[in-house]
């Protein structure tokens, strides 16, 4: 019986502090196949850290090219051949696909859309490029896998109807035993509402927009709140000077990344996550797994998760005053949650399910 081999191309950066769902995923999957009689080869753009993948064996890039060129690259230098490809975060339909599935003599590669799309939509250019990149690289991936229903639709939206037949959807799942659940529901000595958020500091997450959204609220309602934010990013000076400027730095205390978001979300009351664009979001996941509701915005997957005083609250984005006005109706008690938000996600969005799910696409 010949040997089955598996690689894994991912547009990922492994750090030791910034140990979250995709990483125990990428684990757990590795071992699943594995089981399946898999050996199992992961590409990566950057190995900052290996001690969370101990027993996986890993290639970088380094940082010299990117990871698609490094796995080419691989392949002509080694001669080597795998069974199946799977690729996450990466551009999809590119020429990459059919290079790599010629030169590694791939039989089966799927290709895992992450990707989120811009609120207004791609620009006219770059919808009849993709569409043309459709049909022209379309045949060299035999699945399309959308981590939500939204992305989906957007896959088959962007490339064309070409790809409709092998498009489907695995939802995220995370490891819920990790995350600590919040079970006392009071204010903290201060007699404060305590809000999170758990997100890459950029635009397109919307920070900008709760930092707006605060200084909209009356003093006195200010002093009844305090949001931590945990995470890193280009926009983290910006967002510190901004909230300076509006008179509301106070309320704010920058934390930087942590492998220890599992433990500490259930110091909190709520997510809050105003962002402009998402797939299917794990820190949504990861809050409602410690019974932290959220408070997010109508984009990408998020509706399909987050239900109206049931799990949290929906706005639109960039809509600043209806976001102020949800803060305030927390702060005030007027609008609450009361139900367990946890057991949906040990449910329906577990680890467990994901990974089965992705490796029944390798047979």
């Amino acid at each position: 019986m010949s040997t089955k081999r598996l690689a894994v191309v991912c547009n990922y950066v492994l750090r030791a502090d910034r140990i979250g769902g995709m990483d125990r995923f990428f684990v757990a999957y590795d071992k699943a196949a594995k089981a399946k009689g898999y050996e199992v080869d992961w590409f990566f753009p950057d190995v900052l850290d290996k001690t969370f993948y101990e027993g996986v064996t890993l290639f970088s890039a380094e940082g010299n090219s990117s990871v698609e060129a490094f796995f080419l690259n691989y392949l002509q230098e080694n001669e080597k051949t795998y069974t199946a490809l799977v690729t996450h975060f990466t551009e999809l339909c590119t020429p990459f696909y059919k290079k790599a599935k010629q030169a590694g003599r791939i039989k089966n590669l799927i290709a895992i859309d992450h990707n989120p799309r811009p609120l207004n939509g791609f620009p006219l250019k770059k919808q009849l490029k993709n569409r043309l990149k459709g049909y022209l690289h379309h045949k060299a991936i035999d699945r399309f896998i959308g981590v939500s229903s939204y992305t989906a639709r957007h896959i088959v939206k962007d490339l064309g109807k070409v790809v409709a037949r092998k498009t489907g959807v695995i939802y995220n799942g995370i490891d819920t035993s990790v995350f600590k659940k919040r079970e006392n529901h009071d204010l903290n000595q201060e007699g404060k509402v305590q809000f999170v958020v758990v997100s890459h500091l950029r635009e397109s997450k919307g920070l900008q927009d709760l930092i707006d959204a605060l200084a909209l609220l009356k003093p006195d309602l200010q002093n009844k709140l305090h949001i931590t934010i945990y995470g890193e990013g280009p926009l983290e000076e910006g967002l510190k000077q901004q909230a300076k400027d509006k008179g509301v730095d106070q309320l704010l205390t920058f934390k930087g990344s942590s492998s220890e978001i599992p433990q500490l979300l259930a110091d909190y009351q709520y997510l809050i996550q105003p962002t402009y664009m998402e797939c299917f979001s794990l820190s949504i996941l990861e809050s409602l797994s410690a019974n932290v509701p959220v408070i997010t915005t109508t984009v990408g997957g998020n509706p399909e998760i987050i239900k109206e005083d049931k799990n949290g609250f929906l706005v639109q984005p960039k809509d600043k005053r209806a976001l102020a006005a949800i803060i305030e109706e927390v702060v005030l008690g007027d609008r609450k949650i009361t139900e367990d938000t946890s057991v949906l996600i040990e449910k329906e969005y577990t680890l467990d399910r994901m990974v089965a799910e992705h490796i029944n696409l390798l047979d």
